[in-house]
């Protein structure tokens, strides 16, 4: 849940997840070679549009959440590791 680099995927899965990681931290950095990374693991147009559009939202979700004080749902461990913590874990060696 908290480093998918850890988790085993395939070199498409982990692409996928680097092109999320990046558009998440550091979308002004987003070029033509991400799509390009994306492609090249065998995303079709389509299928990197979806991607981008699920980043986006779940982004979206988060940033109103945060900013309206929604709690973290239980699931995510934020009783174990502390908010804080847990927050600062999801973009290690990112932005």
């Amino acid at each position: 849940m908290i480093d998918y680099r850890q988790a085993g995927f395939d070199d498409a899965d982990t692409a996928l997840c680097e092109f999320a990681v990046k558009l998440t931290m550091q979308p002004g950095a987003m070029g033509q070679q991400d799509v390009d990374s994306l492609r090249q693991h065998g995303f079709s147009d389509e299928a990197i549009v979806i991607a981008g559009q699920v980043v986006a939202y779940f982004n979206y979700i988060n940033r109103i959440a945060d900013g309206l004080g929604v709690d973290d749902e239980p699931w995510m461990g934020t009783e174990t590791i502390g908010r804080e913590d847990w927050h600062a874990r999801k973009g290690h060696g990112y932005g």
